[in-house]
């Protein structure tokens, strides 16, 4: 195995034992800390069954280092973001996010909840790790130096009253809203971000079980979803909250059960932002509808697109200033948050539209949705680079953007084409005016990039 199977473009990735184990999980502890150069870590883990031993290996290699270790234990992605904001450290958090039930991995930040990618510091941490690795590094607990202490905290509800700050509470109004954690740590965040607002909320699998019993936690897979809309039009409710393994993402079924997509929940949540925050900027990806950057102008904002993925999303978001950013596959990130991601914070938000609007969700999500998607469509290929400049060239009559992959833009439809970071995939999203069009088009893509 190699260190490059793990190391992803954004955070570490791979099955236990076989790819990620404790001795890893150790190494990257001491080039996490090496490499952060703080006299403290905050240190997090999800549910997963694996993540309480690799935690404390890695503990135990920053602690090696003389770091310091702040230890929330079980959490959120998100509260560990909140929490390496608050406090201004580095921090860390063992989860796999969506993936099965065998993988674990680790999300980290700089203080201030601020991104580590490949190119801004994950390769440095990979490069460390494996020296450490290949010269058998300090035995366990042992070091040259002092080793650093464990201080327990718990920062749940400081972080649930930053999650009500950014909506009035006096604006809600009694709603039925069921959320399906998947068994994942939204089970453990929801109930104290909800607590005390005058909503009923329905639980579904909050058991903490990194076994993933009733469905796995990505809702981003249709299948994925239909216990929650079940249960929504079982309770009568008024929206279903999906929350994903680690509950940085969430994704919204509207009182019919339909469910919104990215895109219409950040053309919601600019709304909502805009309407407190006129005239700022906001940030969406080139992925996102056209109706994103729309509804941001007609709610008096500035759209300001950006590349796919978090990195990118937040530095975008310090070069800019902009309130808020969101991305079509259910992240939202929000200045006021460190610039960091919440799904907890845009369900508010879109909960509190729905109150102030005084209409059903079902009904309040019409006018921003004036597009048809044909949603990510998946094709293996052997030279992703290839095909890519084939595509191009069979529709070069169109406007061409590289910005991200390839987006072609004609006047009533568009698309983008973009390769997997890790797999030899090209991901196709297109969106047109009618469905007649997107029925026509999408075909002669789909050729051209198969053929």
């Amino acid at each position: 195995m190699s260190l490059s199977d793990i190391f992803k473009a954004y955070d570490v990735r791979g099955i236990y034992p076989d790819q990620i184990d404790e001795k890893v999980a150790r190494a990257i502890g001491a080039a996490f800390a090496a490499f952060a150069g703080s006299k403290a870590i905050v240190v997090a883990r999800d549910m997963r069954v694996s993540s309480p031993s690799l935690e404390a290996a890695f503990i135990e290699g920053v602690t090696s280092t003389g770091a310091d270790v702040m230890h929330l234990g079980p959490a959120s992605t998100d509260l560990m973001y909140f929490a390496s904001g608050k406090l201004n450290l580095p921090g860390a958090i063992f989860t796999a996010s969506h993936n099965p039930a065998e993988y674990n991995g680790l999300k980290v930040c700089r203080e201030g909840a601020a991104p580590i990618s490949g190119e801004t510091g994950l390769s440095d941490i990979r490069d460390r790790t494996k020296t450490i690795l290949d010269s058998g590094g300090p035995p366990s607990g042992e070091s040259d130096r002092e080793p650093g202490q464990i201080s327990e905290i718990d920062l749940l509800d400081d972080y649930a009253k930053h999650c009500r700050s950014f909506i009035d509470p006096g604006n809600l109004k009694p709603l039925k809203i069921v959320a399906d954690a998947a068994n994942g740590m939204g089970g453990m965040v929801a109930p104290a971000v909800f607590g005390g607002l005058p909503v009923e909320l329905i639980p579904m699998y909050f058991e903490l079980d990194g076994t993933f019993p009733n469905h796995p936690a990505d809702p981003i897979q249709p299948e994925n979803l239909a216990d929650l809309k079940a249960k929504v039009i079982a309770e009568g409710a008024d929206l279903g909250l999906a929350f994903d393994g680690d509950a940085d993402r969430v994704f919204i079924v509207d009182d019919k059960a339909q469910p919104c997509s990215g895109s219409l929940t950040t053309a919601l949540v600019a709304k909502g932002i805009l309407d407190r925050n006129p005239g700022e900027k906001v940030i969406y990806n080139l992925i996102c509808s056209r109706a994103v950057p729309e509804v941001i102008r007609e709610n008096s904002g500035e759209p300001v697109r950006t590349r796919v993925g978090h990195s990118f999303i937040k530095a975008v978001m310090a070069e800019t200033g902009a309130i808020f950013g969101g991305e079509h596959s259910g992240h939202y990130y929000f200045r006021d948050n460190y610039r960091a991601d919440s799904g907890l914070i845009a369900a508010l938000i879109v909960i509190e539209q729905i109150c102030l609007a005084g209409e059903a969700l079902s009904e309040l999500r019409k006018p921003f949705e004036r597009y048809y998607s044909s949603g990510e469509i998946n094709s293996r290929v052997s030279d992703p680079a290839d095909v890519m400049k084939k595509v191009a060239a069979s529709f070069d009559d169109g406007v061409q953007d590289w910005t991200d992959g390839l987006t072609v833009s004609y006047k009533g439809h568009w698309f983008n084409l973009r390769p997997s970071n890790t797999e030899p995939l090209l991901r196709l999203n297109m969106e047109a005016e009618s469905e007649e069009l997107l029925e026509l088009e999408l075909p002669r893509v789909l050729d051209a990039i198969r053929g």
